[in-house]
């Protein structure tokens, strides 16, 4: 073996060291035979969870939506990674980031539930989703659809096309409590014209957590000749799916949300089959239009943030989705069910289970959104976000699985407070 070649595999395989997480894995080992939803009430055993982060003591925070911070041991990961990094200096930069790179894009295509021809990683959900509307082929007079609920960065992008190539927005509002599927299916399908391109939809709505049904919606759209592009920022490592069985021809996330990545990394989807309809945010050498990597240039970039990717899969799953999804369900519906029925209190989040999980949003009449976030963090040490658009007004309630049933608890005393006094 060449020399060269020899230290490129040793660099390769002390990059790909597993994630430490031998205890922790025993722990879930231990109650492996219990029932998801079982398990997600146990909060001795998700103590085990909590005690990895090390959090700050001043309030309670509620808002891991924008940002699920890392726990200790991906944390540890992460600054290995930076120190190794920076020792090995532009060596590491001009040989072996590749092959890792497409090492880790194969490990998250996996848990995507794609191939990895189909799949790169980004840095967030803004810039896969900008790439593609975008990169667009647009003339004047199409029509794409979108929601009043949808992400402020997609709409402001489609401002744009719309200034640049004539595009026209055509505009719907998503129920807070929709009747049923169907109510949402027909909402876009009603939408649909003869000059309709896309349509842009969130998997899980931002401001009310409220999880739409994402595969008929493509079903339908692609019946009638248009292409879906999703917004998976807040589905993608906190519900259950596969990217392949919804259908969609395109999908974006942010891993530092619900993966729990260091901030900045991000996963865009493209259908084999649409990979050279979309011109790249970047130009690329790749000159081959249906190689995904061809959207994938992005000049230097953190590379120890893609490494940590790979860690923060390990510890994902590790949980397991499905004990992670009915934790994290469980806690949502902990708090909106002592408070629904509270006079003046608002719960913009449908109360059907199978519609949300995680997050949800609360509002009181009588109380601004702002001042609502205001008062729960200046009078009760709860840290939220406030959302006061769209239909949707009121504190956007994202807790993570270092929550607490007891910090809920004080939450929800925290509202009948605020309720009752005004």
């Amino acid at each position: 073996m060449h020399k060269r070649q020899f230290i490129k595999n040793m660099v390769l395989t002390g990059m790909a060291t597993p994630l430490v997480i031998a205890g922790f894995s025993q722990h879930f080992e231990a109650k492996k035979h219990y029932a998801p939803e079982i398990l997600a009430t146990d909060e001795d055993f998700w103590m085990g969870i909590r005690n990895q982060y090390l959090l700050k003591p001043d309030y309670i925070n509620l808002e891991n939506g924008y940002y699920n911070f890392l726990p200790q041991p991906l944390l540890n990961k992460f600054i290995e990674h930076i120190k190794e990094v920076n020792m090995q200096g532009s060596y590491y930069m001009r040989t072996v980031q590749f092959d890792n790179k497409k090492n880790i894009t194969a490990k998250l295509a996996k848990i995507a539930g794609c191939s990895a021809e189909e799949l790169i990683i980004t840095r967030n959900t803004t810039e896969s989703l900008d790439m593609i509307i975008g990169g667009l082929d647009w003339k004047p007079g199409d029509e794409a659809i979108m929601a009043l609920q949808d992400y402020g960065a997609m709409l402001d992008m489609f401002d744009q096309v719309k200034n640049r190539y004539g595009v026209v927005k055509i505009m719907v509002s998503v129920p807070n409590h929709p009747k049923n599927d169907q109510e949402i299916i027909d909402l876009y399908k009603n939408a649909i014209s003869s000059k309709t391109k896309v349509i842009l939809v969130s998997h899980m709505v931002n401001i009310s957590g409220q999880i739409l049904p994402i595969k008929e919606i493509c079903k339908m759209a692609h019946e009638k000749g248009v292409q879906v592009i999703v917004d998976g920022a807040h589905a993608f490592a906190h519900i259950k799916y596969s990217i392949d069985d919804l259908g969609c021809d395109y999908y974006a996330a942010s891993l530092h949300k619900w993966l729990s990545t260091p901030l900045g990394a991000g996963l865009l989807y493209v259908n084999k089959d649409n990979v050279k309809k979309v011109w790249p945010l970047l130009a690329d050498g790749e000159k081959d239009l249906n190689k995904i990597n061809r959207l994938n240039h992005t000049g230097t970039h953190p590379v120890h943030t893609d490494l940590t990717i790979a860690d923060a899969i390990d510890y994902f799953e590790t949980i397991g989705i499905e004990k992670k999804e009915a934790r994290l369900r469980f806690l949502q519906n902990y708090w909106t069910e002592k408070v629904r029925s509270l006079p003046r209190v608002i719960v913009n989040t449908p109360a059907d289970t199978n519609r949300s999980c995680a997050i949800a949003n609360v509002g009181i009449e009588g109380i601004s959104p702002a001042d609502l976030a205001k008062r729960l963090l200046t009078e009760h040490q709860v840290f939220t976000v406030a959302i006061d658009y769209a239909n949707v007004r009121g504190c956007r309630i994202c807790p993570n699985l270092y929550t607490t049933t007891q910090e809920l608890d004080h939450f929800v005393v925290a509202i009948k407070k605020l309720s009752n006094n005004g």
